[in-house]
């Protein structure tokens, strides 16, 4: 894209101008597009509901009650403001001492107090945006390679990509074990890699992931831990939604294979952790990012860079009196598990009665939907955005495609469900009911007319011909919606792929 010139000739710069934001793709453009057009029970009933955005806010009344009831914790209050001339004007690259303890302390219980933190290695940064791109400046040069199996989060690119110069290498899962990280794909990743000539100088591991909710096991850290060291590579393991799990299982931290494993099939210095209250807590925009780094010089580059991007300490004073709360922090946990489950339960059932699957998950504020039977070409990702501006445009659901989280397989699409109340979810739940159920209608009363001894005679022949024809409809669907007023053009700069 290069340099851009305006306002009298002055000229941006490459890395301003450059398209390796990420922002030119379908999982940003579904945000601006609800940006334009969002949903109102009612001031905007026919809008765009937000399925795209992975917030947990099912159980911000929790914190909102703590909050009353501990008037203290805040400078902004009668009860606190004796606190105010402390915190104003108090800034450090290492945060409040109790903001740190707090904070490792927590980790530590949303892992199920099976591992403990070292407060003294928690380094502060703006979210976990903030948080990976501090932890890429501080492994790697321009040009340096980390590995990244895929789906994977649609903002990679931007987070650890476009100030750093580092490169990304997907590492290939497909559906046919169920999208499961394997250390042999590893293993090929790296090889191809060495082969291009490439400096490979780490892998990064999203547990649990996102976009899959799916959850790593031991036997595979330890195995994915044992590898980086044979290599002598680094490993990053993103586990900011590790309090996210609804299933019942446990949550395996890098940290506890870290404590299992004998020194000899470790390097500690190569083993860091990002992490952040955005999921666990539903607190997005406090930008409380964490980089936990085993390696003592990495802690100390981190802690110079978080000058760019460290908390406010009127935000570290209330969360270290709440987190430090064992009361509030082990029913807030214990809540958050029960209402996220219920409401995946909730949710994936309302598509199991159109015959949506998911894939089986654990953890996470989202599904990854499999609507590959519903792609005109199911070999085709035009077929998935085809698809995708189908939902958009008609069924005003702000979803994401698979091909924006580098998913191989066209038709899988990441669907967020923790980031509305119950009455907008069942709108939604209705909406995908209705565009499903309304076309299968359409098709059956087809079939019947001009199929009827083919369909008694033949169950596998139907079944494929319904499919065929279920996606001529919905092609048949799309460019009717998109005539119709009010409907975006295929050719808005809103919806370009």
């Amino acid at each position: 894209m290069g340099s851009l010139k305006k306002n009298g000739g002055a000229t941006l710069s490459k890395i301003a101008t450059s398209d390796q934001h990420g922002e030119n793709s379908e999982y940003f453009d579904g945000w601006k597009a609800y940006d334009k057009d969002p949903f109102h029970l009612s001031r905007n009933p026919h809008g765009i509901i937000q399925m795209g955005l992975a917030e947990n806010q099912l159980c911000i009344d929790l914190i909102k009650d703590w909050i009353k009831e501990n008037p203290k914790a805040s400078i902004c209050t009668p009860e606190g403001i004796h606190q105010f001339d402390d915190i104003a004007n108090f800034q450090d690259y290492h945060g409040l001492k109790e903001f740190r303890q707090a904070i490792a302390h927590f980790m530590g219980k949303a892992r199920g107090g099976r591992v403990k933190f070292d407060p003294e290695r928690i380094v502060m940064s703006g979210g976990a945006t903030g948080a990976n791109e501090t932890i890429m400046f501080c492994l790697a040069d321009r040009d340096d390679v980390f590995l990244v199996p895929s789906p994977y989060y649609a903002a990679f690119d931007r987070d650890l990509r476009w100030r750093t110069g580092v490169e990304i290498i997907p590492v290939q899962c497909s559906s046919s074990n169920n999208f499961k990280l394997t250390v042999e794909a590893v293993e090929w990743a790296y090889q191809k890699a060495q082969e291009s000539n490439k400096k490979v100088k780490g892998l990064i591991l999203t547990n649990p992931s996102n976009p899959l909710g799916t959850m790593l096991d031991k036997d595979t850290l330890k195995n994915l831990v044992r590898f980086v060291t044979s290599k002598n590579i680094h490993l990053v393991v993103d586990e900011i939604y590790a309090a996210t799990v609804f299933t019942g299982g446990n949550f395996v931290s890098v940290a506890e294979v870290v404590n299992d494993l004998d020194r000899f099939e470790v390097n500690v210095d190569l083993i860091h952790i990002v992490y952040s209250l955005s999921k666990d807590m539903g607190l997005p925009g406090f930008r409380v990012g964490i980089v936990y780094s085993y390696n003592d010089l990495v802690v100390s580059c981190a802690r110079k860079m978080s000058s760019f991007g460290l908390v406010s300490t009127q935000t570290q004073l209330m969360l270290a009196s709440m987190l430090s709360d064992d009361r509030f922090v082990d029913n807030f946990l214990k809540e958050s598990s029960r209402r996220l489950g219920i409401r995946h339960g909730v949710f994936t059932l309302g598509l199991k009665k159109v015959g949506i699957t998911c894939l089986s998950s654990d953890a996470g504020l989202f599904v990854w939907m499999d609507l590959r039977h519903l792609l005109r070409d199911r070999n085709s990702f035009e077929s998935e955005i085809e698809l995708w501006r189908i939902i958009i445009n008609v069924v005003k659901l702000n979803v994401s495609p698979g091909s924006s989280f580098n998913c191989t397989e066209p038709g899988w699409f990441r669907v967020c469900f923790a980031n509305m109340d119950d009455d907008t979810l069942h709108v939604a739940l209705g909406r995908i009911q209705d565009f499903v159920s309304k076309n299968n209608n359409k098709i059956s009363e087809k079939a019947m007319d001009n199929n009827d001894q083919v369909i008694q005679n033949n169950n596998a022949k139907k079944q494929k011909w319904r499919q065929s024809n279920l996606r001529l409809s919905f092609r048949r669907l799309y460019e009717d919606g998109l005539s119709s007023p009010g409907i975006m053009s295929p050719h808005s700069p809103l919806l370009r792929a």
